[in-house]
């Protein structure tokens, strides 16, 4: 431990731009508001050309007063598992290129399933790191330490997960932000429930790895963890206020992972639709993170903030659909196919919403697509950041010209998913759920499976829910993306399996013409 400790003394000069910086200094505050595991449709608000059952069973009306207020991104992307979002966000790079490409926890373990036929590559288990010489991880600068080392005030809330147990990641006091409310390695929640002590049995010891640390003050209450979030967010940003420099806030909950418990403060209303108990206490973890988005819009409001604050919401992955739901399993982001974990739609494509006063122009749709890596270079832009260092490449491309109007980053852009691992065990191909790489381009997405080498092909624009398979009438096509799919993979020193009987790596999706 204490290696890692003195390791991360080194943090802070790999950034050698610093802007000036006025005594008052009027650049925007910013807000990223991070879901964990929310679906494309879990709210009220309509992210597709219509209003759906799923639409009508959620209660968001804040989300719908911030796309009142600002732009709706109907194609933003994610990964399609939390900790590859999370090191893309962090560091501007596809995650092909850090290889985190699983969710991260303890130190130099693995948190792949067992696979019948493949065994998968050595990933950086260890996730994104602020200095070098840690085994298995991926060195980077984050936007954050960019933002602090030019003036921001930088405020952690919530999940972190960006680094594993015991490496200098783990805490997002070492990776720029100057405060850290309850974020640690761990991905997940033991409990939401105060009567639960989060996570603590009655002697404060943690019942496990995911117990959330630094909530004592809500123990044995019955204040569920996004409201204690919440309330601590806002006495950080009362001392932000105070000070004469903008923050950034990176609100990221914990909801509405599992478990799925019920916040009962909304648990009527659902109950009474006759939901399952199970999506019932799932809508109440939609609306208890939606009630978090109003109290900190109402916040600013108050405090004649909301102006100058721009507000980002977005979620990590797709919303659970192969496990922990009401079955029948794998259409709890419909129209979207399948869910978390699947290269399918229902697992990368995400909600998001940008307010931002005097530039996004209220009640708008913005239908482009971008990609989590984009938001390292957006968010720097945002707060007039132009020269800064790091010692990673960005793939990221900034998205404030599709806000502004004045561009159209995605045109001839491609979008690349690489997950050449076992993210969840048994048979879920059905789901979209395996060893697969990816590229969007256009209106067409081509899926390629390391295992066999099948690929599918969708024209995205014309059957969202991915239904019909067009890669044998498309073979031109189906080329053609698999000659720029594999090209990326090697250029960024991309990862695929090996077959069990032979030891060789899975080939490239250039290098099969299987369909």
């Amino acid at each position: 431990m204490n290696r890692f400790l003195l390791l991360s003394t080194a943090l802070f000069p790999l950034i050698g731009v610093h802007n000036h910086i006025s005594a008052k200094d009027n650049r925007p505050n910013i807000i990223l508001f991070m879901v964990d595991d929310m679906g494309w449709q879990d709210t009220s608000l309509p992210f597709w050309k219509e209003k759906t059952p799923l639409n009508r069973r959620y209660h968001t009306p804040n989300m719908e007063r911030l796309a009142q207020m600002g732009a709706k991104f109907t194609s933003a992307y994610a990964c399609s598992i939390s900790s590859p979002t999370r090191c893309s966000l962090m560091t501007g790079t596809n995650q092909a290129r850090h290889r985190v490409t699983n969710w991260t926890f303890g130190y130099n373990s693995s948190t792949d399933a067992q696979d019948p036929d493949l065994d998968m590559p050595l990933w950086n288990v260890n996730g994104i790191q602020p200095v070098g010489g840690i085994e298995r991880s991926y060195e980077a600068t984050s936007f954050v330490q960019i933002l602090k080392q030019n003036g921001y005030h930088t405020i952690h809330c919530g999940k972190a997960h960006f680094g594993s147990q015991n490496t200098p990641a783990a805490d997002p006091l070492k990776y720029g932000f100057e405060v850290n409310i309850a974020g640690h390695a761990a991905g997940g929640l033991a409990s939401y429930l105060g009567e639960q002590r989060y996570g603590h049995d009655k002697n404060g010891k943690p019942v496990s790895g995911f117990a959330i640390p630094g909530l004592e003050a809500y123990w044995d209450t019955d204040v569920f963890v996004t409201e204690a979030l919440t309330r601590e967010a806002i006495k950080a940003l009362d001392k932000a206020r105070s000070q004469d420099h903008p923050f950034f806030l990176y609100m990221a909950h914990y909801a509405v992972h599992i478990p799925i418990q019920a916040d009962k403060r909304f648990l009527k209303r659902y109950q009474d639709m006759g939901l399952s108990a199970t999506e019932a206490a799932y809508a109440t973890l939609v609306e208890g993170m939606d009630k978090s988005l109003g109290d900190l819009m109402d916040y600013l409001e108050k405090n004649g903030e909301i102006d100058n604050t721009i507000i980002i919401f977005m979620s990590d992955n797709g919303g659970l659909a192969a496990s922990s739901r009401t079955p029948p399993l794998g259409v709890q982001n419909a129209p979207l196919r399948s869910g978390k974990g699947s290269a399918y739609e229902g697992g990368i494509r995400e909600p998001m919403i940008v307010y931002w006063n005097g530039v996004a122009q209220p009640g708008s749709t913005i239908d482009k697509y971008l990609i989590i890596e984009d938001f390292f270079p957006s968010i720097l832009e945002m707060a007039q950041i132009k020269k800064y260092k790091t010692v990673q490449p960005i793939d990221g491309v900034s998205f404030v010209p599709l806000i502004t109007g004045k561009g159209d980053p995605s045109k001839g852009r491609a979008l690349y998913w690489n997950t050449p691992n076992t993210w969840y065990g048994g048979d879920y191909r059905h789901q979209g759920i395996g060893q697969t790489c990816a590229i969007r381009k256009g209106d067409y997405k081509l899926v390629y499976w390391y295992k066999d080498g099948k690929k599918e092909l969708y024209n995205i624009k014309e059957d969202i829910a991915e239904t019909k398979d067009l890669a044998t009438q498309n073979p031109k096509l189906v080329a053609r993306l698999s000659k720029e799919l594999g090209r990326f993979l090697r250029k960024v020193d991309g990862q695929r399996p090996t077959f069990k009987t032979t030891g060789k790596a899975c080939p490239w999706p250039d290098e099969t013409n299987q369909n």
